[in-house]
């Protein structure tokens, strides 16, 4: 949590600003219902500021409130997807730490593929729908960054393998 700028302590104002990995953790719960579609829809969220597009994380104390972004890293076990879908609201970045996943663009039933390594990045303008697999045989870890304070929920066309499951 962010300490105020013009009251806290310089100190513990910039402490506040810092987010290690040692404080972070695996959340495989929060893209759960996914897997409602198959085992491989299994994955995990690494929150660092705001709460993501799928998730309500706000009370999440080992993050930074989004003032205008939000930015995750995204473990993706081999052979892991994360299905179609579309972020109508905002941008999506993605930016690959370790791994190779292959990020497929959507348009009228054609989907065009590329295959993203270690510090190759994509970035997905609002209302095009993409989909995401890591065809390694290690996990892939990436940075996932949306372009908005609190992204809407994105919506599953029923080209997506979890289009009419529930959050519930």
């Amino acid at each position: 949590m962010t300490l105020d700028y013009e009251t806290a302590d310089l100190k513990e104002f910039t402490d506040s600003l810092i987010l290690s990995r040692g404080t972070r953790h695996e959340d495989w719960d929060t893209l759960g219902f996914q897997a409602k579609a198959g085992d491989r829809f299994k994955r995990a969220q690494i929150r660092y500021v705001g709460s993501g597009a799928t998730g309500n994380h706000e009370n999440d104390n080992r993050t930074i409130a989004s003032q205008g972004f939000t930015f995750s890293n995204m473990l993706l076990p081999a052979g892991a997807e994360g299905p179609e879908h579309t972020h109508h609201d905002a941008e999506e970045a993605f930016f690959v730490l370790e791994g190779e996943v292959e990020v497929g663009v959507h348009r009228d039933g054609v989907v065009e593929k590329r295959t993203l390594g270690y510090r190759d990045m994509i970035v997905v303008p609002a209302g095009v729908p993409r989909s995401l697999k890591n065809t390694g045989t290690t996990d892939a870890l990436f940075c996932v960054i949306i372009g908005t304070q609190k992204p809407q929920v994105p919506t599953y066309p029923e080209t997506s393998a979890v289009f009419g499951i529930s959050r519930d």
